[in-house]
């Protein structure tokens, strides 16, 4: 059983002969390494840590990595906003790019949209921070997340769970491993996920509830060991959503036209628990992915490795965008989306070098209907997206000493982007023909670092990268000619400074590190609050920096502590802009919030052994996590432009969840298996505070602002059978 104690979570209790943490392996540069050996600032979780805190999807990291910040999308509970070191990107329409690359047993997860999705099988997360634009490569500008799922073992084994909790929650897993039949191994594993809405809807209102869950999750994997040096690796996962999106709750607006002045009298800064709408609401999603891993160990120094991939996701989503039932904003989203991808990776060594050398491919292509209906009419806005990028890179480990050692890499990327915009309109503005663009975008993104270890307890690092996210077209552009203009591609340079300690016992580990960003044509959006309309600006030059501690101390036998707390600080350095209408564009970046970029942010967790009885082992869990106040939008902090949204009536005020567990586990159920039950309780303090915004802002007349809120406390049961 592997401890990783990076991201300060341990595996659920386990005992260690010498009672120290046993070693952590991940595979972020391609091969199994000590977590203590990696010079990057790198986290990690187990799938027993995956199940005892309840990290059920993306938006459950939040907080627990050191400067990772990940939020649920607005009137969305399947699209996610991932902040790593105050790199983000805010839109979640499937025509952006992320920041962060999502990655699945080694496959690029394109896009945000369907990002929130639960892994069934998951053998561990890594959560890489800083540029991994080398072995990575596309949209890893922020960071990488790795989900890496359990590979069959070839015996008969498996678990089952049954959960269930306050407002008819209800979730159903089932692993299983089956016995080898000839060079076969197969796993198969099954997810099924119901709760009761969390928002209540009034007699007349279209449905009975919102913010509800209804998914179901699947995988298959089949391994076929055609030798000891050729195995083939095949993985199926499946998802389907089919549940009720979150509440768009009026938060302000500014009384004035009859219509505003009505719908002032729903607006609330508090949650509320029951509502009125007058527009259906639904959410819906089908997400399907295959790959295939061929593998040759064609000697003990060197493997080829291919990993072809095809993903089809479809969403669906319709959301009363104004919060009341009055007939002022609808929203719909239909989008179908496709990617295909293939790499070819040579991993090796020699007595003092390891090497790994890779070349990559990847297309996809995508089309979205956003139709909405606003009091002043309606309109079909619709937009195509799509991309084909080649790649090539290197990264070479360079033992110069025994003790120190030298790495460089280098990745270059040529991506060829298209867009299709149109738009149809009544009522209000004027349409936009079908249009069409192409624009090619390239990048070569160096690395290096050297790192120092001290005998067995310490290893010190420095490290320098270069991050890529490419440009595009603005598939929501309010018009024919700026639909067609590209928005150029953001370039980071970063460096890090960090040291990774264990203590001679082995019962304290320290991963610390400190790091500077400098962040040019950083991309932003702002939405103008004309239907279907948003800008994106290459805002010009940004700086994040900041340090990080990870730490885990097992004190006695009985009890494990770990801390994970990111310290950071963003700020503009150029965003050019026109202060106000009719004034010349000028530096205004004094005068601009960062976005989705925490000064704080905190995790604690303690788990602790209470008695080992005939019955099982008790133990608890206390896990806490903080994230301080931040903006969710780069608007101007002190009013200017009156006509612009103001910063402040965004800002999400720094909110803390405490969750609980308790725990008997190892029962003794027959020869075959054993139980586990656990009593749980998350949101214990039942906090409900706003945790993102949409702001229409003054173009839309009456600073319309919508809240989506941190659900209430929910606690519940957990019954585990293991064979």
């Amino acid at each position: 059983m592997t401890s990783l104690f990076a991201l300060g979570m341990p595996p659920a209790w386990a005992d260690t002969p010498e009672g120290a943490l046993e070693e952590v392996v991940v595979t972020a540069q391609k091969r199994e390494q000590a977590l203590q050996d990696v010079p990057i600032a790198i986290s990690a979780i187990s799938a027993n840590q995956i199940e005892a805190r309840g990290l059920n999807n993306l938006l459950d990291l939040k907080a627990v990595v050191p400067n990772l910040m990940v939020s649920k999308y607005p009137n969305s509970n399947v699209v996610s906003q991932i902040s790593i070191r105050g790199g983000v990107t805010i839109n979640g329409a499937m025509y952006w790019e992320p920041s962060t690359g999502l990655y699945l047993d080694g496959v690029y997860l394109g896009k945000a949209v369907g990002s929130v999705f639960d892994v069934v099988d998951v053998e561990r997360i890594e959560v890489l921070r800083g540029p991994q634009g080398t072995l990575y490569g596309r949209n890893t500008m922020s960071g990488a997340v790795n989900y890496i799922t359990h590979r069959p073992s070839g015996n008969f084994e498996g678990h089952a769970s049954v959960e269930v909790g306050n407002y008819g929650h209800h979730v159903e897993k089932l692993s299983i491993d089956l016995p080898r039949y000839g060079i076969a191994r197969m796993s198969f594993g099954v997810r099924s996920e119901n709760r009761d809405g969390l928002v209540k809807l009034t007699r007349g209102s279209p449905g009975t509830s919102l913010d509800s869950r209804d998914k179901f999750g699947a995988r298959f994997a089949l391994g076929l060991d055609f030798s000891d040096s050729f195995v083939a690796d095949y993985r199926f996962d499946y998802t389907n959503v089919d549940q009720m999106p979150p509440f768009s709750q009026l938060y302000r607006v500014t009384p004035g036209a009859p219509l505003f002045t009505s719908a002032a009298a729903y607006a609330s800064t508090k949650r509320l628990g029951t509502v009125s709408t007058d527009w259906p609401a639904y959410e819906q999603l089908r997400l399907e992915g295959h790959a295939l891993t061929l593998e040759w160990t064609i000697n003990d120094r060197n493997t080829l490795k291919s990993i072809s991939s095809y993903r089809d996701l479809h969403n669906d989503d319709s959301t009363d965008l104004d919060g009341v039932p009055l007939m002022i904003a609808t929203a719909n989203r239909i989008s179908d989306f496709d990617q295909r991808s293939e790499e070819l990776q040579w991993i090796g060594s020699t007595e003092r070098l390891n090497y790994v050398l890779g070349l990559y491919y990847y297309k996809d292509d995508g089309y979205t209907v956003n139709p909405h209906v606003f009091f002043f009419g309606t309109d079909s806005s619709e937009y195509g997206f799509g991309t084909e990028a080649v790649a090539a890179y290197t990264q070479l480990d360079f033992d110069l000493t025994q003790a120190l050692t030298l790495s460089a890499g280098l990745r270059w990327t040529d991506e060829d982007k298209h867009t299709l915009r149109y738009k149809t309109v009544t009522g209000f503005g004027a349409p936009i023909p079908r249009v069409t663009a192409k624009k090619s975008f390239s990048a070569t993104t160096p690395m290096a670092s050297l790192s120092y270890k001290l005998g067995d307890s310490l290893n010190l690092y420095a490290r320098y990268a270069e991050g890529f996210k490419s440009g595009g077209f603005p598939g929501e552009a309010g018009s024919a000619a700026e639909a067609v203009i590209p928005f150029g591609p953001e370039e980071q340079k970063t460096w890090e400074v960090g040291a990774k300690f264990v203590s001679a016992d082995g019962r304290l580990q320290l991963n610390t590190a400190v790091f500077r960003n400098n962040i040019e044509d950083m991309q932003v959006n702002r939405f103008t609050g004309l239907p279907g309309i948003s800008v994106i600006r290459n805002a010009g030059e940004a700086r994040t920096q900041g340090a990080e501690l990870e730490a885990t101390w097992l004190p006695v036998e009985a009890l494990r502590l770990q801390l994970s707390y990111g310290y950071l600080d963003g700020k503009w350095i150029e965003y050019m802009e026109a202060p106000a209408p009719g004034q010349p564009i000028t530096n205004v970046a004094s005068n601009r919030s960062f976005p989705h970029a925490p000064e704080h942010t905190i995790s604690l967790v303690a788990d602790a052994k209470f008695a080992k009885t005939s019955w099982g082992e008790l133990h608890g869990m206390a896990d806490y996590s903080y994230t301080s106040s931040f903006y969710a939008y780069p608007y101007q902090l002190v009013t200017i432009d009156p006509t612009r949204a103001t910063a402040a009536n965004t800002q999400v005020e720094g909110y803390g969840l405490l969750n609980l567990k308790l725990t008997l586990a190892d029962m003794p159920l027959g020869e075959a298996g054993t139980g586990e039950l656990s009593l749980w309780s998350r949101n214990v303090t039942d906090e409900q505070p706003p945790v993102n915004f949409i702001d229409f802002g003054p173009g839309f007349f009456a600073n319309y602002t919508l809240a989506y809120f941190q659900g209430p406390r929910t606690w519940g049961g957990t019954l585990t059978y293991r064979w």
